[in-house]
């Protein structure tokens, strides 16, 4: 990731190096909590304009290629359904749901951004229901909600992708759904940079370890995982959902943003997000 985007973090947790570690689910939660709690302001100065975050309404941006919920409807019906967002950061897209009369939850491990979230909703608009929690550990009933969601939000942060697409079957009704947005998988092989650095492919597709930023004693200040597109689909699969449908989108002509690796130079190229839909049996 870049130093300068995220200097405040890595200089409160003191992060020196990275590795290729597999690391398990406790420590990457506890890396993921600490670190998006650590980057939370810089992270909003760099994105909350483009995500909505502090527009009175919020608004449900899928990813940086700028695709909406509103125009898109990968979720369909949402008035009065109950929805579960997961890895919701301050809540932009649940905020945008209720104010379409669905009845959201959000749910993100990192308190730093919930309470981002929470700070948006007192200056007006429509309030939602927070909750900090890990994905791996849903803390809900069975059969609670008739949607669920997640734009780049936990799983590709959890160590046990396989057990979070479980636990979303488990907490959908029979006939919900279940939409996410993750990087796109083949971004793996190239280095994260926007620029034409970031054209050369460096790291193998299918090796799954994680990346891994730590500290002088080797503990996990950031984690981010790694799974091929096959490897979600089976995921899905075996969880007992069934796959709708994976969207690549294109980058847009109008949009000049930089994101993070995300760029025109890159867009024009391959695709920088892979959105999956999926349902439970009815």
């Amino acid at each position: 990731m870049s130093e300068d985007r995220h200097a405040h973090a890595n200089a409160l947790l003191a992060t020196t190096g990275t590795s290729r570690t597999r690391i398990g689910s406790a420590d990457s939660e506890r890396a993921s909590r600490l670190w998006w709690d650590a980057d939370a302001t810089d992270y909003h100065r760099t994105h909350a304009d483009f995500l909505g975050v502090d527009s009175p309404g919020g608004e449900f941006v899928w990813c940086p290629e700028g695709l909406h919920e509103g125009d898109m409807g990968f979720l369909g019906e949402l008035t009065g359904r109950s929805i579960l967002e997961i890895g919701c950061g301050s809540a932009p897209c649940s905020r945008w749901l209720a104010g379409q009369g669905a009845h959201p939850v959000g749910l993100d491990i990192s308190r730093g951004m919930l309470d981002r979230g929470v700070a948006a909703m007192r200056r007006g608009g429509p309030r939602v229901p927070l909750v900090q929690a890990g994905a791996e550990a849903l803390p809900f009933a069975d059969a609670s909600f008739d949607l669920a969601c997640s734009a780049f939000g936990a799983v590709p942060f959890v160590a046990d992708s396989a057990l979070v697409m479980r636990e979303v079957a488990r907490v959908l009704r029979p006939g919900g759904r279940w939409v996410f947005a993750v990087n796109h998988p083949m971004r793996w092989i190239f280095p994260d940079d926007p620029g034409p650095v970031g054209l050369t492919a460096s790291i193998p597709y299918f090796d799954r370890s994680p990346y891994v930023e730590v500290d002088d004693d080797g503990t996990p200040t950031y984690v981010e995982h790694h799974r091929t597109l096959g490897d979600r689909v089976r995921e899905l699969v075996a969880a007992g959902l069934i796959v709708e449908d994976i969207i690549e989108p294109q980058w847009p002509e109008w949009l000049d943003r930089e994101w993070g690796q995300w760029s025109p130079l890159r867009g024009e190229l391959f695709p920088g997000t892979a959105i999956f839909v999926a349902s439970k049996p009815g």
